[in-house]
């Protein structure tokens, strides 16, 4: 009967476990999740991005027709004197109204407004990049947060299974003591190395805690069970194929070449204001006097031309400092392409170096644990004295300390050479996000739209959405 009971138990026990919900541990893709929907810096540069965009819509607006108004009342005092009244001086008064409505379009302008309008778009599609160059640096910090809190985790865990390791050995060698195989010497080594794990465990753990921080930052929320890195992202077969890919593809060789055509057409620009412009202009007045029966209606509209003639050489300074800039722009091209190309070899070197130390370190933790195994028999048959096992331990404890490094090293420079050549982004890493689309809010402004327009109360909407209206 009591064995049916304890059987019964146990069946209940499983069942209960089987039931009880079990908590999912956190993947590197929820991390870098986690940091794309929270990152503050991402949403500072969205931003610095729509503010670009404006920057289109008030060049589109150069091209519509500008109309003002102006209103102005006014009161008029003053005396007379009349010869024919035996010179008696009289006051006078007068208030008077006017308003008047002044409107100019631009006819011709030798394309300065265009080529204004092209300098905006280029701007817009450099900071796009710029915003890209920015998610990738999120994304990495994601990565490398992830990563210190799984390398702090495993070194906790490390430090934790030494000081029981090292309590055991000290237990024992206190009673080897008490039966005389072994002198005092012995047990005040183990107690000096005990101690120096729990120091260790110590650290260890209060760099757990910054760690975790770290993550809390990066990613807005505290860590839970983290997995392991299962795999690496897939990479170019070799540096020549990636520094390739880098050229072409990276956020910041975009982004300057972005900024040198922007610089051409600011040539363009200053050529053109040397060069007459051609307005429409037109004018309403309407004037009221009240103290009178005067009242006025009249407008003008016309065509006016003009042009510099002499400015004390601004204009040809304009256009030479244009020039310079857009040579700046170009040599900056050139250095940042340079610094790609370094920085992809530079990745993959620290990528190499992290598997040649990670293979190292494999063959070093295998020897350790034969060694400690073997050295921690001896001691059982009296061939080996305690520090004998204490100094096999500590070496075998160092290969794993440093097998976990490599690891983590492993993982965090493969993530870094595909920075290095523009494919750390939601989407190549097909994260499960909702991604933040830039050309919604440019087609929604680039038209520079009314307020109280069908396409201004959307975009109104938009900005409400984002929290920013």
């Amino acid at each position: 009967m009591a064995k049916r009971m304890k059987l019964a138990g146990v069946a209940v026990a499983l069942l209960l476990m089987i039931a009880a919900p079990v908590a999912k541990a956190e993947s590197l893709a929820d991390a870098m999740i986690g940091a794309y929907n929270t990152s503050g810096l991402l949403e500072q540069n969205r931003a610095v991005l729509r503010a670009a965009d404006e920057d289109v819509a008030q060049a589109v607006s150069s091209l519509r027709p500008v109309i003002s108004w102006s209103a102005d009342a006014t009161r008029q005092f003053g005396t007379t004197r009349s010869a024919s009244t035996g010179n008696q001086i009289s006051p006078t008064v007068s208030n008077t109204v006017s308003a008047s409505l002044t409107g100019e379009l631009t006819l011709y302008d030798n394309g300065q407004t265009k080529l204004a309008i092209d300098t905006a778009k280029e701007a817009v599609l450099g900071t796009r990049q710029q915003l890209v160059s920015v998610e990738q640096q999120v994304l990495l910090s994601a990565v490398e947060a992830y990563l210190e809190v799984r390398r702090t985790l495993e070194n906790v865990a490390l430090r934790e299974n030494n000081v029981r390791l090292i309590t055991q050995e000290l237990r024992a060698a206190q009673e080897r003591f008490e039966v005389g195989e072994v002198t005092r010497t012995d047990t005040s080594l183990a107690e000096a190395r005990l101690a120096a794990a729990r120091s260790q465990l110590a650290a260890a753990q209060g760099a757990l805690t910054i760690a975790r921080e770290q993550y809390f930052a990066i990613v807005g929320r505290l860590p839970g069970a983290l997995e392991p890195l299962r795999s690496l992202p897939e990479l170019p077969a070799s540096v020549d194929a990636a520094k390739a890919i880098a050229v072409r593809n990276h956020p910041q060789v975009k982004s300057v070449q972005h900024q040198v055509a922007a610089a051409e057409l600011n040539i363009l620009r200053a050529e053109a204001a040397m060069k007459p412009t051609v307005r429409l202009a037109g004018r309403l007045t309407i004037t009221e006097g009240f103290d009178t029966d005067r009242f006025s209606r009249g407008g003008s509209l016309g065509v006016e031309a003009g042009g510099p003639i002499y400015q004390g050489g601004r204009l040809s300074s304009l256009v030479r400092q244009s020039m310079a800039n857009r040579d700046s722009a170009r040599g900056q091209l050139h250095q940042v392409i340079d610094q790609v190309s370094q920085n992809v070899g530079n990745a993959y070197a620290q990528l190499r170096i992290a598997q040649a130390s990670l293979a190292s370190t494999d063959e070093q933790v295998r020897a350790a644990t034969v060694a400690f195994r073997g050295v921690r028999e001896e001691a059982a048959l009296g061939a080996r004295t305690t520090l004998d096992v204490l100094n096999a331990e500590q070496e075998l404890l160092n290969a794993r300390s440093a097998q976990i490094s490599a690891q983590v090293d492993q993982g965090i420079a493969a993530y870094r050479v595909l920075s290095t050549i523009g494919r750390l982004t939601a989407t190549d890493l097909r994260l499960n996000v909702q991604q933040y689309d830039p050309v919604n809010y440019y087609n929604l402004v680039k038209d520079s739209p009314l307020q109280k327009s069908k396409q201004g109360q959307q975009l109104d909407r938009v900005l409400k959405s984002l929290g920013k209206n």
